[in-house]
């Protein structure tokens, strides 16, 4: 029976060791978290630092939002007619139209009618372009000038042994420009080699292979 009791005592003080053993452990561990969270914690050069970081993105955000909201603001300005003026020059097209329209007419064609009619519809042509040229509208240049894909449209060839070839010989639809962006392309017609022309240009090359 003592031998039991002193069999139970060691195991009782081998418990407690334990225990105490393990809440060692514990306090330590504790202490060490301590000491890792007052490592990781900033020195006020580093707080001041950080903020200055902030700071600076934050400016940086600010200017570019102004920046941003000044290129609206100025391309408003600028291009807020841009749609108004697309449509109209329907009233330009149309007063070309009616000016071919009475000049083919073989009731009207040479009489004094017909020539003062042509005189006001040119006078009203050049009062529509000095209005839109006021507000940055003008005209795209097309005959003479080489085929520019970024101004001209080609809606046709027309053989031209004068000009080089991809030269803007006709104009069907004028085009313009509203400051430097394009409104709408001038339909034109380049010109070509005719069929004759590189007919002899091939047989030129061909002799000069052959010699």
């Amino acid at each position: 029976m003592e031998k039991d009791q002193n069999i139970n005592s060691e195991n009782q003080n081998e418990e407690i060791k334990e225990i105490e053993s393990e809440g060692q452990i514990q306090e330590e561990q504790v202490i060490s978290a301590e000491k890792k969270e007052k490592a990781k914690e900033i020195t006020p050069e580093e707080k001041i630092k950080e903020l200055e970081d902030k700071l600076t993105r934050t400016f940086a955000e600010m200017e570019n939002q102004r920046r941003r909201f000044e290129k609206e603001k100025d391309d408003a300005f600028d291009y807020g007619g841009f749609s108004f003026a697309k449509e109209a020059l329907s009233l330009i097209d149309n007063l070309e139209r009616s000016k071919l329209i009475l000049e083919s007419d073989e009731v009207l064609k040479d009489t004094e009618a017909l020539k003062k009619t042509l005189e006001h519809f040119e006078i009203i042509n050049k009062d529509m372009i000095s209005i839109f040229s006021k507000n940055g509208i003008t005209p795209v240049i097309s005959i003479g000038k080489k085929l520019d894909p970024n101004q001209h449209q080609a809606m046709m060839e027309i053989d031209d042994d004068q000009k080089e070839p991809g030269t803007i010989v006709q104009e069907i639809q004028k085009g313009f420009m509203m400051k430097d962006r394009l409104l709408r392309p001038a339909l034109v017609g380049v010109s070509k080699k005719s069929k004759a022309q590189d007919d002899q240009k091939s047989e030129e090359n061909k002799e000069n292979s052959n010699n």
